[in-house]
């Protein structure tokens, strides 16, 4: 990784973000798109489990259902619907260690009582909080307060994602003059191309104190071009605490600059981790009218299939039994 860090700039979130420079994608393992009509090699996949609620690797469409929830390679976590299981180019990775401590964290629900609530600050506090911060870090990344009482600083992101993230397969990883030129990310992109980023990418955020956290997530997509949904991935706070650590998702209007001037600049106290949002939980709320009306025509289809296999096994089992009783001599 290069010792300089990649900055975000997200002073105008609306209408566009700007950059103070480029980000660039790290392919890792993509192939060339000239030789991706061999199927992937090395996968394991296997039906998800009934908590799987996510979107498709392959496609980028959710994967609806209750019973038949789509496929998980046991190696990679690639997920993908059974529709695109054929359609599945990129090679398994295999297991990928990103270096968690899984005898240490627990991820803990938003909606869970924390041990110290953020407080709302005065103006002079904000100021001296600043100060303070400042004052105890050794690069040259400070916090600033604006006019306007907002102030601005910087964040660090640690992209700990297991499976692949895609950009439109007509797209190159962006270059700086490419994220120049091209500031709206698609959003009617089909054709896709998928790769694994590389263990313990970190990228530094220059954010505005109101900047949330969906907002944080949909900029790094966007300046990536990812056209995976944004609502796959999730922004964690990591912190430690007498020895444990604790992994919470934050919620979509959480600000981060914020959370992290009232923890200060240590990263045991506090740091961002961004993962796939797997946690099983659905925000319904999320969702538009027309997908939720979609979703539960596929429900239907879903139940009278499952009836229909059920009454079947059932049938079949009736008429073997019928057919033992009529075989059976009488008396």
């Amino acid at each position: 990784m290069s010792a300089e860090p990649e900055l975000i700039e997200l002073r105008d979130l609306a209408p566009a973000l700007e950059r103070a420079n480029a980000l660039r994608i790290a392919p890792g393992t993509t192939r060339n798109p000239a030789r991706q009509l061999a199927p992937g090699r090395g996968h394991r996949f296997q039906p998800a489990g009934p908590t799987t609620h996510t979107w498709c690797d392959l496609c980028g469409d959710f994967i609806w259902g209750v019973v038949r929830k789509g496929l998980q390679c046991a190696h990679c976590k690639f997920t993908c619907h059974y529709r695109c299981r054929a359609l599945v180019c990129l090679d398994c990775c295999g297991p990928r260690d990103l270096g968690w401590e899984p005898a240490l964290e627990r991820d803990t629900n938003v909606d869970e009582p924390v041990e110290w609530e953020t407080p709302d600050l005065s103006q002079a506090e904000i100021e001296q909080k600043i100060k303070e911060y400042n004052s105890q870090i050794n690069s040259n990344l400070f916090m600033s307060l604006n006019k306007d009482g907002s102030y601005t600083g910087f964040i660090k992101v640690q992209l700990k994602l297991v499976r692949p993230v895609s950009v439109p397969a007509s797209k190159k990883p962006p270059s700086l003059q490419d994220a120049r030129r091209s500031p709206v990310r698609g959003t009617a992109v089909r054709r896709r191309t998928s790769f694994y980023l590389p263990k313990d990418a970190v990228k530094h955020l220059h954010v505005l104190s109101r900047t949330r956290a969906r907002e944080v997530i949909e900029a790094l997509l966007r300046k990536f071009l990812v056209v995976d949904d944004p609502r796959k991935f999730a922004l964690f706070e990591r912190a430690e605490r007498h020895g444990q650590v604790y992994l919470r998702k934050l919620s979509d209007d959480e600000q981060p600059l914020r959370l992290r001037l009232l923890a200060g600049p240590s990263e045991k106290a506090l740091s961002f981790v961004l993962k796939e949002n797997d946690s099983g939980e659905v925000n319904w709320d999320a969702f538009s009218m027309p997908e939720l009306h979609n979703f539960l025509r596929i429900l239907q289809r879903e139940e009278e299939e499952h009836l229909r296999q059920i009454l079947q096994k059932y049938s079949c089992c009736r008429q073997k039994i019928q057919e033992a009783l009529h075989a059976c001599p009488l008396g």
